[in-house]
Formats: structure tokens, sequence, C-alpha cells
């Protein structure tokens, strides 16, 4: 009888010590925590595949859309398509069609795709720009600059006197469209600038190495490119296509368009309104703040530049110098609301 009591364990000899079914139970306790918790993280795996290749699919279905409708605007402008105003009008259309295209499709592409796209776009609007300029030549304009009041300066020249001949545009940067600038300034320090919408309309606009000067473009450019400024304050209407932005400095800069670039630019405030995601690269205390400018006219422009009022990506911008998805970038910010300048005359 004692080996038998032996052989139940202590608590069946009359010992006090405590039997061992709770502790048995236990085990399969445990062994079923573990199996939910591999169960979950199995469901977890599967879903995140499941969206990759939703993501994979989409990406492949705009990557072919795009390069189709890229081929059949390339055909379009192609030297053999001639130059029919029929065509340049079709190529007109198909070109702002890809453009939506790209900004519907920004929230699953990778950002080197969102790049190759937006040149491919800009590639084709100079292309464009370029055909229509041999079609229909514009005429030259010559345009007058005003100085600051607190600077001392000679008298004005008469109304509609041309200053002098600029210097050649400085070269094209990659992405650029093709055809030469229709109208700007370069060279210029501490003057106000001027352009009215008569001389921008659907014109391309080039502001190149200017220092300290304000720069006003009441109107709708096709597209502005704004190189080399420091300490400049720009102002410009709705532009119909895109704006570069490239190796700035201390300026503020009010905007809008379908799509902006930044390059090499740092201490710059950027007012905006962007229907697609905006692009830095390069650059370093970039901040951003919604489109806050308005003067007689912005309608009127707002409606021949084609741009959605209603739809602004002004705080959705990619950094392709940092890619991480769960950091923010340092490179660029939100302009506090309190901070915003909203009157700018």
């Amino acid at each position: 009888m004692e080996a038998a009591a032996a052989e139940r364990g202590p608590a069946a000899a009359g010992g006090g010590v405590a039997p061992l079914r709770p502790r048995a139970a236990a085990v399969p306790e445990r062994l079923q925590r573990r199996e939910a918790e591999r169960q979950r993280e199995a469901e977890r795996r599967r879903q995140e595949k499941a969206a990759q290749a939703v993501q994979e699919e989409q990406s492949g279905f705009f990557a072919a859309a795009f390069s189709r409708e890229r081929a059949a605007i390339e055909a379009l402008l192609g030297p053999g398509a001639g130059q029919a105003e029929a065509a340049l009008e079709e190529a007109a259309a198909r070109l702002q069609g890809l453009q939506k295209l790209l900004t519907d499709s920004v929230r699953f592409l990778a950002p080197y795709e969102v790049r190759q796209a937006q040149e491919a776009l800009s590639r084709l609007q100079g292309a464009l720009t370029a055909k229509r300029q041999q079609l229909q030549p514009k005429k030259r304009f010559a345009f007058r600059a005003r100085r600051k009041e607190a600077e001392s300066a000679p008298p004005p020249a008469p109304a509609g006197q041309p200053l002098a001949e600029s210097a050649p545009p400085p070269l094209l940067a990659e992405g650029e469209g093709s055809g030469p600038p229709l109208c700007g300034f370069s060279r210029a320090e501490a003057q106000t600038l001027e352009l009215g919408p008569s001389e921008l309309l659907q014109r391309d606009v080039l502001l190149a190495d200017l220092s300290d000067c304000r720069v006003l473009l009441r109107g709708n450019p096709n597209t502005l490119r704004v190189r080399d400024c420091r300490g400049c304050t720009v102002l410009c209407g709705p532009v119909s296509t895109s704006v570069l932005v490239d190796g700035c400095s201390d300026c503020l800069l009010v905007l809008a368009c379908q799509q902006l670039r930044t390059h090499r630019t740092r201490d710059t405030g950027i007012y905006l309104q962007v229907t697609s995601r905006a692009m830095v690269e390069d650059c370093s205390d970039v901040r951003f703040a919604p489109y806050t400018w308005s003067y007689p006219g912005i309608e009127g422009d707002y409606e021949s530049s084609g741009l959605d009022r209603g739809r602004n990506n002004w705080n959705l911008v990619d950094d392709f110098d940092w890619l991480a998805r769960d950091e923010p970038s340092p490179n660029w910010s939100v302009i506090p609301e309190q901070e915003r300048i909203t009157q700018w005359d």
C-alpha cells in the first residue's frame, strides 16, 4: 500500500503538497496561446501578401496605361505627324488625361515611378510647346522693371521702352521642356518685376539668377521655372502644368500648379496649391503652407489653367532623399498656421 501511495504522489500519501493536475492543465493553455499567436501572424502575412499583390497589379496597370498613352502623344507630336492644329489639340487633351492618371495613381506608386512619370510628362509638355511655336510663332515681348521706392535709382524709362537685352537663359536642367522660355526675367537685383495676363497666357516663364527681387506674375502661364534665385518673393497665378524650383535659397514662393519639383533648394517657404504630390530632392529646410494669394482676375486664370481648385495636396510631399515610410523627412516641414502669411500686398 505504501508503494501504491508513493506512485500516486505525495498528496495521495497524505502529504500537504498540491496535486499535479493544475500544472498539467497549464501546458495545453500555453500551447493554445502560442497557436493563436501563430495564426494571427500567419493572417497578418497573408494580408500583407495580398496587399502587395494588389499594389503590384495596380502599378502594372498604371505602367501599361501610361506607356500606351505616352506613345500616342509622341505619335501626334512626331516629325511625321505634321503641324495641324487639331493634332496639337488632341495631344494637349491626352497630355492632360495622362497627368490626371498620374495624379490618381500616386498613392500606390513607388517614389521613383512617380519621378519617372513626371519627367516624361515634362518632356511631352516641352515637345508640345515647341510644336505650337512652330505652328504659330509668338511675338517677342519686352518687359519693364520697377526699382523699390526706398532705393535711389535713375528716372524710369518712358512707358513702353524695353530694357536692355539680357544675357541668354541658362541651359535646361534634366526633365525641363525643350522649347525656349517665351518670357521672364534674369540677372536682376532688388527690383519689383511684373507680368500681366496678356503677357503670361499659356506661355513658358523663366526666372533666373534674381537676388532680393519681388516678382508678381498675375496670369496663367503654361510652365514656370525658378532657377538660382536668392532672397526673392515670387507670387504666381495658376500654372497649367509644372513648376520647377532649382538652386534657390531664402525665398518665398506662392505657386498653384499641377506638379511641383524642387531641387537643390534651402531655407525657402512655399505656399502651394498642387493637384499631384510635390517632390523635393537635395533640399533642406523647405516649408509648405496652402496657397493664399489672390488678385483681380484670378478666377478667370484658374478657369483657363484647368486646375481643380477643390483639390490641393500642398502637404503631401515626396522627398527622394528620405525613403523611410515610418519617419517624417527632416528636409521639409509644414509652416505653423499662426505663422502663415495671408496678405501679400
